[in-house]
């Protein structure tokens, strides 16, 4: 089931994500997030921006959400998107119905602009947001360092 976020989701938002930090070169965050530092994002996210979980019995397990790209005005129509699941339900589909809701709650809010910041070794994202209708516009190379790695970074760019 696909809703907005509740303040009692942030354990298991915490959970999905610091599987990423720990595991993956999809987020480049090295140390996982405590409970609290996710409800301080989640949040000051949530607050003026959407932010969507997926629930199945009760658990989520998965969430996605945008919030503004650059802070200055001149890019306030402009929004980045993120997507995490939890390892064992990813090939589901369940990050395509999540950002299908997030691209169709940020056209309804007026967005122009949706930005994906992608590491490059991470092909599922890179698949999910082209089968979405997202282009790849940059690449930045060797940008991030994770486990002894040296990372290339691509934006994908969706105009609403």
């Amino acid at each position: 089931m696909l809703r907005q976020v509740r303040p009692q989701d942030v354990a298991a938002i915490t959970e999905i994500y610091n599987v990423y930090v720990e595991q993956t070169t999809v987020t480049f965050e090295t140390a996982p997030l405590s409970v609290e530092e996710m409800e301080r994002r989640v949040r000051t996210i949530s607050w003026e921006h959407p932010f969507l979980v997926w629930e199945e019995a009760g658990t989520v397990v998965g969430y996605c959400y945008a919030h503004r790209w650059r802070e200055r005005e001149a890019y306030s129509g402009t929004w980045e998107t993120t997507v995490y699941l939890a390892p064992r339900q990813r090939g589901r589909g369940l990050g395509r119905r999540l950002m299908e809701a997030l691209v169709e709650e940020c056209r309804g809010r007026g967005v122009h602009a949706l930005v994906a910041c992608i590491t490059a070794d991470n092909g599922a994202s890179i698949e999910l947001h082209r089968r979405l209708g997202f282009r790849e516009v940059s690449r930045f190379v060797e940008v991030g360092r994770k486990f002894g790695r040296w990372l290339d970074v691509v934006d994908y760019e969706l105009i609403l």
